[in-house]
């Protein structure tokens, strides 16, 4: 075993033995995210590095403490990507592959391309009792049974430290295209984003931002298209044709703007994202895409064509976003806590229903049985 990696084993072995609480960390790029963060800090920073890259297999494995802009600088070399577009959170950020996985969140092509999980093949990991363990492989058929490789994502660390991690890429698409349309309402755009979800279009990320303030019933519609480039072609001059039937203004937009816009999106540096107000926190209602629009006290942004809104609202508004979202089909997430030097905020996950919480109980126990791996990250009671 590498001695960087025998450490960190020996550091959890250690910490099992005395009831220690750990904080996995790398770059740090997420600390924002979650319920708290508690424990002495185990630093993967120097675990790093690609180990095997495969563009004809369109396979990558690396460690968890392998920046995201080293890993996605590799696969742009051989004109390959990951699809889902991971937020960095900045272009400074020091996000890594681990952290990419641990928080399972994903950019602007989630709802046409899939999410990290979808790309997750396999990962190495150190569970809490300093056992290292293999799940999954480099090819699909290689996952045989439970995918436990998956369920790492998007749980925050809490089952075990991520060693390493083998992800399917894609190569990138031929061809692409922006459209702009301004001064349409939030349910016509909703309208024609089911519309087109229902066509055979090159569709591949949107967003709806409002223009101003709490009602306001008009603001600007970006779509993008990906795809061959006769198919982009095409559908660029049908939904340019549908957005002018519901609103004045619709243009094509120059590549380097869109993509200026498309990661500012991701990274969460649009001006929405500014909360304007230190008691507010940053909410994200994950709710079906053919849900109308959400009384809201605020204005939304909307993204994954219609399924996932942001809006910014203080933590006593929990009850009635969750509320809201529930009747919709959706959950709300406090995504960004008001008071952001603190370390969390309790209940900003939305409530799971008892049978559900009694598999996370119990996976906790299987992968960590004492519960020293980000304690309390995922739900204050895990």
């Amino acid at each position: 075993m590498d001695s960087t990696l025998q450490q960190i084993t020996d550091r959890i072995r250690a910490a099992t033995a005395d009831g220690t609480a750990l904080r996995i960390r790398a770059g740090g790029s997420k600390d924002f995210y979650g319920e708290s963060l508690q424990g002495e800090l185990l630093d993967l920073g120097a675990w790093h590095g690609i180990t095997s890259y495969e563009p004809t297999e369109l396979v990558v494995t690396v460690r968890a403490g392998t920046s995201l802009a080293e890993l996605e600088a590799a696969l742009a070399e051989k004109g390959q990507c990951l699809p889902f577009e991971p937020p960095a959170f900045g272009a400074d950020s020091a996000a890594t592959c681990g952290g990419m996985v641990a928080a399972g969140l994903s950019g602007p092509a989630r709802a046409s391309v899939g999410a990290v999980r979808d790309y997750v093949l396999g990962v190495t990991l150190i569970n809490g009792r300093g056992e290292l363990l293999t799940f999954g492989g480099q090819v699909i058929k290689n996952v045989a049974g439970y995918d436990v490789s998956r369920l790492m994502v998007g749980a925050l660390g809490t089952l075990g430290v991520l060693a390493e991690i083998s992800l399917k890429v894609l190569p990138r698409a031929p061809a692409q295209a922006t459209l702009r349309c301004a001064g349409i309402g939030q349910q016509a755009a909703l309208d024609l984003l089911n519309r087109w979800g229902g066509q055979p279009l090159p569709l591949n990320a949107s967003c709806w931002l409002p223009d101003g303030v709490a009602g306001a019933p008009r603001g600007i519609l970006w779509v993008r298209l990906r795809g061959a480039v006769a198919a982009v072609d095409a559908a660029s001059v049908r939904m340019s044709a549908d957005l002018q039937r519901c609103a004045g203004v619709v243009g094509r937009v120059d590549d380097a703007e869109a993509e200026v816009h498309w990661a500012a999106c991701r990274d969460q540096t649009l001006p929405f994202f500014n909360a304007g107000a230190p008691e507010l926190g940053l909410w994200r209602l994950s709710v079906p895409q053919t849900a109308p629009v959400l009384e809201t006290p605020k204005p939304v942004l909307i993204e994954w064509h219609g399924a996932q809104r942001w809006l910014w609202a203080p933590a006593s508004a929990r009850e009635t976003l969750r509320e809201t979202a529930a009747k919709a089909g959706g959950s709300a997430t406090l995504f960004r806590a008001p008071y952001a030097g603190e370390a969390g905020s309790a209940g900003r996950f939305h409530p799971l229903t008892p049978a559900l919480q009694a598999i996370h109980r119990r996976l906790k126990h299987e992968f960590d049985p004492a519960g020293i791996l980000n304690r309390a990250r995922l739900y204050p009671d895990l």
